[in-house]
């Protein structure tokens, strides 16, 4: 579950904010496509959730991709952007190492 201090929305709510219905949303869920957070049983909606929504809805009625493309380029977008951070932290550590090293 992302921090407290965020914003959840109910399906009802996030189903508005992304111009689909409920059932949709259900669907990309049994699909794996996106995993709300549960509190007492109901789905809670995170924004970055709500931004995966919008990417899934563009892909498919925007660029006309079937729900396995979306899955492939949503798996692989998961994957760059651990790698990013993965480089960032790695260049963090470069940095630290470099400035120990010009100090001895």
């Amino acid at each position: 579950m992302p921090p407290p201090d965020e914003p959840y929305y109910l399906i009802s709510d996030a189903a508005k904010m992304v111009k689909a219905h409920p059932q949709t949303l259900r669907r990309y869920e049994e699909l794996g496509l996106v995993k709300p957070a549960r509190l007492s049983g109901r789905r809670m909606y995170s924004l970055r959730d709500i931004e995966r929504l919008r990417k899934i809805i563009y892909l498919t009625e925007g660029l006309g991709v079937n729900l396995a493309g979306v899955e492939i380029i949503l798996n692989l977008s998961d994957q760059l952007e651990k790698l990013q951070e993965r480089v960032a932290q790695m260049e963090k550590e470069l940095k630290t190492l470099k400035a120990q090293q010009s100090s001895q």
